[in-house]
């Protein structure tokens, strides 16, 4: 098993900070969800938060997770997940990103992140950050030296109204320099769901971390999948954009395969 080929790396997939899923999958395609959870651990004291609040957007992606556990078996795809709340340490975010920890979130604000010594920061990116990247490199490496050409797709959702603004998007494919994929996915998306590049964010947000971090600083390619969370909210839609999704990653990789050879 791929996994079991690395102590080090096994010890971190199973760790309180990763879950790992299908890491033996058949595809070239590795999932990654950076804002699967919304578990707060107990020693932060729930960062000062209600249970409303630590159920709403502001501590997770709903619905994130859904959809990447579904790609998992459509596509036959490893994924790398967070376990803790991105308001522990988002995952998303290098350290030196105000966001990685971020003090506040739309219209709340989060009381245990407020005046964060130097001290307690460092304890958080080595507690969860550290671990989390460091596991999702790993696995890339592996499956590399297993043969495989790694194709990074992260998952996330976004919430159908910010600030009061109306978001009509109900589908992001995002990119940083690397649009390979993005390209490819465009070009082959239709029907039924308003998709649009770099949507409802972009580069310039901040929210390709992962994307340059871990893929295209090693000529990897890429795309960030961000769905609108009011599509997500039954199982029955979850599986239905889990299967159109998986549908049109198949087409974008075959179509990205064909203009490379052209």
């Amino acid at each position: 098993m791929l996994s079991k080929a690395d102590p080090n790396l096994a010890s971190l997939l199973n760790s309180s900070i990763v879950d790992a899923q299908n890491m033996d999958g058949k595809s070239h395609v590795l999932l990654v969800c950076e804002h699967a959870s919304n578990y707060i651990p107990a020693k932060y004291n729930a960062l000062g938060l209600t249970t409303q609040e630590i159920q709403s957007h502001i501590a997770w992606d709903p619905g994130a997770m859904k959809i990447a556990g579904h790609l998992v078996e459509m596509l036959d795809a490893p994924l790398i997940a967070q376990k803790v709340s991105r308001l522990v340490y988002d995952c998303n975010r290098p350290p030196n990103s105000p966001d990685a920890m971020r003090p506040t979130s739309e219209a709340y604000s989060i009381p245990g992140n407020q005046n964060l010594t130097d001290s307690e920061k460092q304890t958080r990116i080595a507690e969860v950050y550290t671990p989390f990247r460091t596991a999702l490199r790993q696995t890339i490496d592996q499956r590399i030296k297993a043969g495989f050409d790694p194709i990074i797709i992260t998952i996330h959702s976004f919430t159908p109204t910010y600030n009061g603004t109306t978001r009509d998007v109900e589908i992001g494919i995002l990119h940083d320099s690397d649009q390979r994929i993005a390209d490819a996915m465009l070009k082959a998306a239709n029907g039924p769901y308003d998709v649009r590049r770099n949507a409802p964010y972009g580069p310039q947000d901040g929210v390709t971390h992962t994307l340059t971090d871990q893929a295209i600083s090693r000529g990897l390619r890429n795309v960030m999948i961000e769905i609108r969370n009011d599509l997500l909210k039954s199982a029955d839609s979850q599986h239905e954009i889990a299967q159109w999704l998986a549908a049109l990653i198949k087409a974008a990789i075959l179509n990205e395969a064909a203009i490379c050879q052209e």
